[in-house]
């Protein structure tokens, strides 16, 4: 039984888990350095709560896509390294020099653009510049790359941390392009220390730390795993965070041939009890999922019956004696799984996507987010 003031829709981010998955990649890291990416609100988790427990579990740095998630780390009193890798041409970079934001440089343009950025801070940028070694989105193009890191070298007002690239296929190990992409990133390493820079390197996310540990060189960037989803196929001892819940607000019985919800995909085929429950596709439950998802309530999965609306769906909790939930009970939509429960990379695999997109699209205004395990 949920208590009066339960929330018509929660996420519940076990921070614990957190600090296991997190400890776990760092034994796997060898002698680099983790970076835990907390891009995207922490993949929907949550970037400073999360941030705070990937630090106290064996972390170092951090990672946000943008400048302005790298400063909201700062605003929170984070004061680790933090790498922002992605933002627009007129963002201006001035501010996170300042706070001791690290940038990232793909092309001679925005190494210009954070020099001139770094005099108006009045101190040195520190870049990470970015070598294109096969995904083709961000990164410098290997014929540039030689300009790019002499430049660089010559720049008085940028210090270059780093050099790093991004991977396109280590979620399938044994793919041939992990192989090309590193032997791509070892020319390019050449090349810039051949240009007089002494940078770290980091290449590897997730899948390539879990799998590759050749490739862990001076740093890793693990970003799903941390939260406990795993990219690979093989098994790994990672605890899934998040567990997206409602509760029950009506109990109904319906006879047999009655139909429910929009365009009555669905009719009772016996008399049943129906349980409402106040979430649907505004709250982040997919509407393609209707008729193809369960929940746990009272102990037990139950399908959803009918299409998922924007606000609410309907469950079958069947006719039998005995099976009807009270109003006020639990439901779990997804959640880790230990108990028989849903999990996010069920609805990913429903819907044929990845459970990366399930969790970072429960960052919603109507979902109350709370956290187990704060320190």
């Amino acid at each position: 039984m949920m208590s009066p003031g339960y929330p018509r829709a929660e996420v519940v981010v076990d921070l614990d888990a957190i600090r296991h998955n997190v400890a776990l990649l760092a034994r796997r890291a060898g002698r680099a350095a983790v970076m835990t990416v907390v891009k995207a609100d922490g993949y929907g988790h949550g970037a400073a709560p999360v941030a705070r427990a990937a630090l106290e579990a064996g972390a170092t740095w951090l990672g946000a896509c943008s400048l302005a998630e790298a400063l909201e780390l700062r605003a929170a009193g984070i004061t680790a390294p933090v790498l922002s890798w992605l933002d627009a041409p007129d963002v201006d970079f001035a501010p996170g020099i300042a706070a001791g934001v690290d940038l990232s440089a793909s092309s001679a343009d925005e190494l210009r653009r954070l020099a001139e950025a770094a005099r108006r801070a009045g101190s040195p940028a520190r870049v990470h510049l970015k070598i294109d070694t096969g995904l083709s989105r961000n990164g410098c193009p290997p014929y540039a790359w030689p300009a790019l890191v002499k430049a660089a070298a010559a720049e008085p007002d940028v210090e270059v941390v780093a050099i790093w690239s991004h991977l396109a296929c280590a979620d399938e190990p044994g793919h041939p392009s992990i192989d090309l992409q590193a032997e791509r990133f070892r020319a390019a390493d050449e090349i810039a220390r051949e240009a007089g820079l002494n940078p770290l390197r980091h290449l590897a996310n997730s899948a390539a730390t879990l799998t590759r540990p050749d490739l862990c060189f001076d740093l890793v960037r693990p970003g799903i795993a941390g939260y406990g989803l795993n990219p690979v196929s093989q098994r790994e001892d990672l605890r899934p965070a998040m567990t997206f819940r409602s509760t029950v607000v009506l109990t109904k019985r319906i006879e047999a041939g009655e139909s429910v919800s929009y365009g009555h995909t669905w009719t009772a085929p016996r008399d049943t009890t129906l349980a409402l429950v106040p979430v649907g596709y505004a709250d982040g439950v997919p509407r393609t999922l209707s008729g193809r998802m369960s929940v746990w309530l009272g102990g037990r999965r139950r399908p959803v019956a009918g299409r998922v609306c924007m606000d609410q769906l309907v469950v079958d909790c069947g006719g039998e004696p005995g099976a009807e939930p009270s109003v006020g009970d639990e439901v779990i939509l997804f959640g880790p799984g230990d108990h028989g429960e849903p999990t996010a990379r069920e609805w990913a695999d429903t819907l044929g996507t990845i459970d990366y997109e399930i969790v970072t699209g429960m960052y919603r205004p109507r979902v109350r987010r709370r956290y187990l395990g704060e320190r």
